[in-house]
């Protein structure tokens, strides 16, 4: 069993974890709220903040996650966690003290290649942890770390912004990720690899390929990697203007747009996230089809919600309906990795969860902040304000939920099917 012999208390090590999923999310979305001053100082456009936002991040952070996905099927996965937690917080801390656009670029890569060492082992880990019944709440419970960290990145990034400057804001969100660093180092055990699975004592790692084989042979999970990366396409690319449409539309200061962005992205969100997780585990024991069923219909219902707020000028019912459709949109994320990783073998998780992250990272967090960028400029350069090009940019992207969540009750036709296949492979 090499060095994944230690069992360890699950929940220490899911809390754990999920402060430093929280705190990677922190320096993910703190730029967001930062976006304007710094267009303002750099004197960019709104597909250059994209760049920055989404794409700069997710550059390295594909490609690298998955190598580094492969060295944690096999390496203690705990010691690679603490090793990218500290690699992203000084990235994090860089970008305050960056002179230009470019070198800002190049600090946010570093952000991207941090997280890719030290995120992907994070679900594996979670997995090992929880016996499968229980791996969508455990999910779940991980997964409420982007909430979190939109929240304290959001607010927090911004009330620092207001009164010490954008530059302050990063290198304070670096500092929590050092310090859980070292704690999840000292104290979080490496769980026994599989512990809970009739798979688990196989020591033999699969190669990349079987596990994009396994991932498009099962029509379950083919369309759920199709609709939760669309899904996530427009759940990044709205979240990085939410901050920048409250200022430019409605006139909120700095510190405003901070903290209602950052509500808006988490404790709905987090409700969403967990409850997700729980009505899934809870339908699916009699009815599998649920595990895609309740995201399907959750991203379904996002979609409307999301087109009526942003095309709203009334700034309460903006806030209001876009907090209910909050409550829909995040419900797929738990869901999803814990479905997926119910499908897969013990030693292909690290691995799958690499290739959903380098779906979500490249397709979602790249893309989705440009798409948004791009049709924005359009509008503004056919004489549209400021306001109203992200507005229309942001309801056109939400637009796609409806897709998203199509693929999904495409793929609670297959789930029961997958289940038993998996079991007898």
């Amino acid at each position: 069993m090499g060095l994944s012999t230690r069992r360890g208390s699950p929940w220490l090590a899911l809390i754990v974890l999920t402060g430093i999923s929280a705190v990677g999310f922190i320096d993910r979305i703190v730029l967001n709220v930062l976006a304007e001053p710094i267009k303002l100082e750099f004197g960019l456009s709104d597909t250059q903040l994209g760049l920055l936002t989404g794409l700069a991040f997710a550059v390295l952070n594909v490609g690298l996650g998955i190598f580094v996905a492969r060295v944690a099927e096999r390496r203690r996965r705990m010691s690679l966690i603490a090793l990218g937690t500290v690699l992203w917080s000084l990235a994090t801390a860089a970008c305050g003290f960056v002179s230009s656009w470019v070198q800002l670029l190049f600090a946010r890569i570093g952000v991207g290649v941090g997280e890719a060492v030290g995120l992907p082992a994070t679900q594996s880990v979670v997995s090992d942890y929880f016996p499968p019944e229980r791996r969508a709440t455990a999910m779940s419970v991980l997964l409420l770390a982007p909430p979190i960290g939109a929240f304290i990145g959001s607010a927090g990034g911004a009330w620092i912004a207001q009164y010490y400057g954008w530059r302050s804001a990063f290198i304070a969100a670096a500092i929590p990720g050092i310090l859980l660093a070292a704690f999840a180092y000292l104290f979080v055990s490496e769980p026994l690899r599989g512990q809970f699975d009739r798979e688990g004592g196989d020591d033999h790692v699969p190669p990349i390929s079987a596990v994009a084989k396994r991932f498009l042979g099962l029509g379950s999970a083919r369309n759920m990697l199709i609709g939760s990366t669309l899904a996530s396409l427009v759940g990044f690319g709205l979240n990085a203007f939410v901050a920048v449409l409250l200022l430019r539309k409605f006139g909120f200061s700095l510190l405003e747009a901070g903290v209602y962005s950052g509500l808006l992205a988490s404790f709905p969100g987090a409700i969403s996230v967990f409850f997700g997780g729980r009505l899934a585990d809870h339908f699916g024991k009699t009815h599998p089809s649920a595990y895609a069923l309740v995201p399907g219909i959750c991203l379904l219902l996002s979609a409307p919600l999301y087109i009526v707020a942003i095309s709203s000028e009334n700034v309460a019912v903006l806030l209001s309906v876009m907090c209910v459709a909050a409550l829909f949109q995040y419900a797929y994320l738990g869901v999803t990795y814990g479905t997926l990783h119910n499908l897969l073998h013990p030693r292909m998780r690290a691995t799958g969860s690499a290739l959903l992250s380098a779906l979500y990272g490249l397709l979602g967090q790249g893309i989705g902040p440009v798409v948004i960028g791009a049709i924005s400029d359009q509008f503004i350069a056919r004489g549209f304000d400021g306001g109203t090009s992200i507005a229309r940019a942001m309801a056109i992207t939400a637009g796609l939920y409806l897709i998203a969540g199509a693929f999904y009750c495409l793929a609670a036709r297959h789930l029961k099917g997958d289940f038993e296949k998996v079991q007898n492979m």
